[in-house]
């Protein structure tokens, strides 16, 4: 599976940004997505999470309610909706792919390394 994330860039606090993701590989279909962000000099954290066909998602607590996660397994994509950014939402944002399994606990959902791939990351800034 190869992940392409796009649509970061600079936003002004308040406002809103789509990320998508792009997937290639014939198990899109049946993986849970994921994405993550990572500010300078911090670890990476779990932003949100869908299960294979889209009846499950899950928020990390401090975007719950202004972000949204979405996939189209159709056109092998998912997407973030974030809105009402804050300037602590800057960090680079990763999307990434793991087994159904992942979504079972929370403790595996939000840890990086239960997932298989990952793409590059796209930048987002949100400006004061």
């Amino acid at each position: 599976v190869q992940l392409q994330a796009s649509g970061g860039g600079l936003v002004q606090t308040g406002g809103s940004s789509r990320l998508s993701c792009a997937a290639s590989g014939p198990t899109f279909g049946s993986s849970s997505m994921a994405w993550f962000r990572q500010a300078p000099g911090q670890e990476r954290e779990f932003v949100a999470a869908i299960s294979w066909g889209g009846g499950n998602t899950y928020y990390a607590d401090s975007v719950k309610g202004r972000f949204t996660i979405s996939r189209d397994n159709d056109k092998n994509m998912v997407f973030l909706q974030m809105n009402s950014l804050k300037p602590e939402d800057t960090a680079v944002y990763f999307c990434a792919s793991g087994k159904v399994s992942v979504l079972l606990s929370t403790r595996a959902r939000q840890s990086p390394r239960s997932y298989d791939y990952w793409g590059q990351g796209t930048l987002v800034t949100v400006s004061s």
